[in-house]
């Protein structure tokens, strides 16, 4: 036991270190300025020694410190506020590619279903788009090796790797009798923000943004210029369910509408580096097309930006749900051991002067996080508009501050589907996408003009039968009846899928929004959101 905790000593001085170089790192100026901190620290740091050979010598089992250390140091960072975290290092890898926009790999969209990887969808411009894999696709072999009931970590193991390297896939495709085999160089793989871009209808374009990485502007940029290029008069952007991402991506992303010298964002913080002023480049910004921004309680932090930028500046209409309420800028540092801290370095704030950041409780982020799921949210927020901070948008709208961007129009998301039709779409076997995908192979020759399908196609009473068929060869069960009152929702579901498979993910997305009730209360607004373009020209 005493061997164990020699072994283990080093580890606790190693971290009792780490906290003490962070402390000089951290508060120079706290300690400059109260000459207790030192003291405090030390204090601490001697019972974190005792506690960690405490554990050591009298707890009953083997423990893991490693595990007991990144919990240490989860507590100190929650803490701080909700938002300051510690990432492990095993953790840090695939942060970094999500908000870098790429990795390297072949390029797919993938799921385990039936025991194979399925192709969900090939990423556009990858290298197995080029080879031309096929949503429904199975991967049934890597390098020779059987592929089948292969966890998603070995997927990842086996098919990302460094550009310029081969892997050999053998493909099963619908339809096709014999697999057949393809090598695949691997490349860079775009993680793309911009989840669809796709005109409604033949004036009304529509951008879903998931996230803010490094390749956000760079790609809102292309999809508005392909839309305009289609005709687009005025335009959702949807960023709903975006929780956030890069400050200075949020900004720039905001500067693509406005089209007047202003602020767009600004932080305040302790250190000199933490203060910033974005500004807007009137020469960037278009003011050819009306805007109506969504989004609800999921939009947070650079979501909020952009939707405060617009409201505030009086550029287009904010609709939807009251969004997070992440008014806090993190920084993220790295530690020698390949983890990572993400800190809160600053608050920002919108145009008018306005933070947006809900109030919390140290240490307490069960509760912070648990309000967003409150089903008489927007009411509460609307009964204590009176005790918020009231601003002024650049025309002089009122506009309220501290609990995150309250919408100019209220229109709450209303969910239709029963618990059968849940069951189905939550499937781990995927079936509208199995079936959606096997049907639209074996016609080959059906589908041409995409207008013409999305305005005059129509799922038969059939087909709906013939996925019920399908439901039941693939051992899921459900209550029919159930589902054919959804009939609506599932139609469009087929539709889409069939629609993905044949042109791709804009499309998809295309036939969903036509349910979406969201949207389509949006679209009544946009008279509103003609109204703050025409006063700017």
């Amino acid at each position: 036991m005493f061997k164990n905790f020699r072994q283990i000593g080093p580890i606790a001085l190693s971290a009792t270190m780490g906290f003490l170089l962070a402390a000089f790192l951290f508060i120079p100026k706290a300690y400059s300025s109260n000459q207790n901190v030192y003291k405090v620290l030390r204090e601490k740091i001697n019972v974190l020694q005792q506690i960690i050979s405490y554990v050591n010598h009298f707890y009953f089992d083997s423990v893991d410190m490693d595990k007991v250390m990144d919990g240490a140091f989860h507590g100190l960072m929650e803490e701080l506020d909700p938002h300051s975290t510690y990432i492990p290092a095993k953790e840090q890898e695939n942060i970094n590619e999500l908000f870098k926009g790429k990795f390297q790999g072949i390029g797919i969209e993938f799921d385990i279903l039936d025991g194979f990887i399925t192709v969900i969808s090939p990423v556009p411009d990858s290298p197995s788009d080029y080879v031309g894999l096929m949503p429904g696709d199975k991967i049934i072999a890597i390098n020779g090796e059987d592929a089948y009931k292969i966890t998603k970590d070995e997927v990842f193991k086996k098919l990302r790797g460094r550009k310029g390297t081969k892997v050999d896939v053998t493909i099963s495709r619908i339809g096709t009798q014999k697999p057949f085999d393809v090598t695949i160089i691997r490349d860079n793989i775009p993680i793309y923000s911009v989840g669809a871009a796709t005109m409604i209808d033949e004036n009304t374009g529509y951008i879903f943004l998931r996230r803010f990485s490094a390749t956000t502007t760079t790609e809102v940029k292309a999809a508005l210029e392909k839309l305009q290029a289609q005709g687009m008069t005025r335009l959702l952007f949807d960023l709903r369910g975006n929780s956030g991402g890069f400050l200075e991506q949020a900004a720039t992303v905001s500067d693509q509408f406005i089209t007047s010298t202003d602020t767009l964002v600004y932080t305040i913080g302790k250190i000199k580096e933490s203060n910033q002023v974005f500004s807007s480049n009137p020469k960037i910004g278009w003011d050819s097309f009306s805007l109506i921004v969504m989004i609800n309680r999921g939009s947070a932090s650079a979501s909020e930006i952009v939707s405060g930028a617009v409201q505030d500046l009086d550029r287009g209409l904010v609709v939807g749900e009251t969004s997070f309420g992440k008014g806090l800028v993190q920084r993220q540092l790295p530690l020698d051991s390949g983890a990572a801290v993400r800190v809160t370095i600053a608050r920002y704030y919108t145009p008018s002067g306005r933070l947006i950041q809900r109030p919390y409780e140290n240490g307490n982020d069960l509760a912070y996080y648990r309000e967003l799921y409150e089903t008489d949210r927007e009411s509460k927020i609307d009964s204590l508009k009176e005790l918020r901070p009231k601003y002024s948008t650049k025309a002089g709208r009122v506009v309220y501050g501290g609990g995150g961007i309250t919408p100019d129009v209220y229109i709450p998301y209303k969910n239709t589907i029963n618990g059968e039709t849940g069951k189905v779409l939550r499937n781990a076997k995927r079936p509208i996408f199995n079936f959606a995908s096997k049907f639209a192979s074996t016609r080959p020759n059906e589908f041409h003009s995409f207008i013409k399908f999305r305005d005059t196609w129509e799922v038969s009473e059939k087909l709906f039968d013939d996925f019920l068929v399908h439901l039941e060869k693939d051992s899921i069960d459900v209550i029919q009846d159930s589902l054919r009152t959804n009939s609506d929702f599932i139609d469009n579901r087929i539709k889409s899928e069939i629609a993905g498979s044949v042109w791709g993910k804009d499309e998809a997305a295309n036939i969903r929004l036509q349910l979406d009730n969201q949207v389509i209360e949006s679209m009544k607004h946009f008279n509103e959101a003609n109204a703050f373009l025409e006063s700017l020209n």
